[in-house]
């Protein structure tokens, strides 16, 4: 993975955008360049041409002269506009592969971060880095690079001919130069400011319309369209401000450029037009100067809009920098140990976990035995999914141990310890793919025979052929065109594909009817046979033929058994039932 250090410096900034994301591209971003200096040098030759133009064709006459400087000047004009073209296109292709490697490089880094980050930084703002950051900060670079490769060159080439013409008249031209530094680094300082506070509310804007489209059924059902519309008006009138603001700061300095311009043309006019009158110069001279300083005007614009431009896009590396110094606090071990082999026994010993000062595991002791399926159950709240998160490493304890077939789980990879689990959920996570690709994940060494047995293991084959295309039928955004029970059996089916020691569910059954409870159900006894299974759910009717069940309250086990021994013992577990069997027995 590419390294990140913090930039300080233009050329700091540019040595990481260089390392990391436009090495890889350096001979078409070479030939990009030497297309850019062609362009740009053009216009140094064309204001070169016109003295002869006027000197030797208008005033002497001279048609031989004619037609060779009519064809220098098309010459020249067919020249740059090939070489702008080639420059345009390369320039292209260098960015676009930028940034998709910059995003790729992202997203990958997202993705290790630990669940605390997540639940810090929303997924708009994270979106909005990814997508909207990225796209500022290769806008901005290739701008700038145009600028160093065209636009610079032009104004070099249009000043050395100027110069040839007469030093004196330059001089003249660019006195007001010195008294740009100061207001361009007062801007730049302002729109760095300006720059970072859109880039914030962009961010803003993301979350709010991601929050929105993962809750529009709540919106309609609470009639909320005015309120997030309103909530969205907000941060979309505050950010207009802050683009207006960080525009006003980059167009600060070209419009400073503009009037000391103004002033050096009207102090070349008075001293040069005198020159003229006296015979010291020629009106093609002055008129290649004059051509030499118009064409600089348009690229020295440019230039000064650069460091405008430039604080935008450091206020944007700033956002993505603040993402790669960024790192997992749960990682591998250096030198781990083997993974355990077959269904193993997994042990928690004085196992503690607070989310910041609120305790959520106190002590938690228990094990499951190998290959049995072992219940967790309890009221909303007493840690039963933080033990499956502190299984999987999706969080560390504070204080305690976690074995797997005798293996601290921080002691395995962490690929390896998560590559035990198969986990089947309330939530069943389905990516907008085909019903394929959510089963297969990536996977290319399935067989077309596997998958069918694994279909009809899971009971998915049974709606398969009400699907138009099958198994090739899309899921929807977050499986939206498959019901509850369909999407859990797509779960299940997975899971029988990873064909893992360990299954981990966490309320399979909870939101479904009773029709696709026993179908779910039917397949989830089937997934457990022969795997160390640990269920987390509310109805115990389904955990009554757990080999164990584990009573917990508020993060601690306060009784174990079976199902008939913890009725006949009494206690929390007895209480449970007692009240969801009287609630089944009342419902209509």
């Amino acid at each position: 993975m590419p390294s990140s250090p913090k930039p300080q410096s233009t050329v700091s900034l540019f040595s990481w955008l260089w390392r990391d994301y436009l090495r890889p591209q350096k001979l078409t971003l070479a030939a990009a360049v030497f297309f850019m200096a062609i362009e740009g040098s053009m216009l140094g030759f064309l204001s070169y041409m016109i003295q002869p133009m006027f000197d030797n064709v208008f005033l002497q006459g001279e048609k031989d002269t004619l037609w060779w400087v009519g064809l220098s000047i098309l010459a020249t004009f067919t020249v740059r506009a090939i070489s702008s073209a080639a420059q345009k296109i390369l320039i292209t292709k260098v960015n676009q592969a930028a940034a998709a490697g910059m995003r790729s490089h992202l997203l990958a880094h997202l993705m290790v971060l630990d669940g605390g980050f997540h639940q810090v930084n929303p997924p708009g703002q994270l979106i909005e880095r990814v997508q909207g950051d990225v796209t500022v900060v290769n806008q901005i670079w290739s701008t700038l690079l145009t600028g160093v490769g065209r636009d610079l060159i032009a104004v070099v080439a249009l000043f050395s001919v100027a110069l040839s013409v007469d030093w004196r008249w330059t001089a003249i031209a660019l006195v007001g130069i010195p008294f740009l530094v100061l207001p361009s680094l007062i801007a730049q300082a302002y729109v760095r400011r300006r720059a970072s506070h859109a880039r914030d509310l962009a961010g803003r804007m993301s979350t709010r319309l991601d929050e929105v489209f993962h809750g529009i059924n709540a919106i309609k059902l609470n009639a909320l369209e005015r309120y997030q519309s309103k909530r969205y008006d907000d941060l979309g009138e505050a950010r207009v401000d802050a683009e207006v603001r960080a525009a006003a700061g980059q167009s600060a300095v070209p419009a400073l450029i503009d009037i000391m311009t103004g002033f050096g043309f009207l102090g070349v006019l008075v001293f040069g037009g005198a020159e003229i009158i006296a015979g010291d110069k020629t009106v093609g001279q002055f008129m290649s100067f004059f051509t030499a300083m118009s064409l600089a005007f348009e690229p020295l614009r440019r230039l000064g809009l650069m460091s405008g431009q430039w604080q935008t896009a450091v206020a944007s590396i700033e956002r993505l920098q603040s993402v790669l110094h960024k790192t997992p606090s749960l990682t591998s071990p250096a030198i781990p140990k083997p993974v355990p082999q077959g269904a193993p026994e997994i042990a928690l010993q004085d196992v503690t976990l607070s989310y910041g000062d609120l305790p959520v595991l106190r002590g938690t002791t228990f094990t499951a035995a190998a290959g049995k399926t072992t219940a967790l159950v309890g009221a909303s709240g007493a840690g039963k999914s933080t033990i499956f998160n502190v299984l999987t490493r999706l969080i560390d304890p504070t204080s305690g141990s976690v074995t797997i077939g005798g293996t601290p789980t921080t002691a395995l990879a962490l690929p390896d310890l998560r590559g035990l689990f198969s986990v089947v959920s309330q939530d069943a996570a389905l990516f907008d793919e085909t019903l394929r690709d959510n089963i297969l994940l990536g996977r290319t060494d399935v067989s077309d025979a596997h998958l069918k047995s694994v279909l009809d293991a899971a009971h998915v084959s049974d709606f398969l052929v009400q699907l138009p295309d099958g198994i090739n039928s899309p899921a929807g955004p977050r499986g939206s065109n498959l019901s509850g029970g369909q999407r859990q059996r797509i779960a299940i089916a997975r899971a029988l594909l990873r064909d893992t020691p360990v299954l981990l569910l966490d309320e399979a059954t909870s939101a479904l009817d009773t029709k696709s409870e026993a179908i779910v159900q039917s397949a989830l006894e089937a997934l457990s046979n022969g795997r160390t299974t640990l269920v987390i759910a509310h109805r115990l009717s389904t955990v009554r033929n757990a080999h164990a069940i584990v009573v917990m309250d508020q993060g601690r086990v306060v009784d174990q058994g079976t199902h008939d021994e913890l009725l006949a013992r009494g206690g929390i577990y007895a209480d449970l039932h007692r009240l969801q069997f009287s609630q089944e027995k009342a419902a209509p």
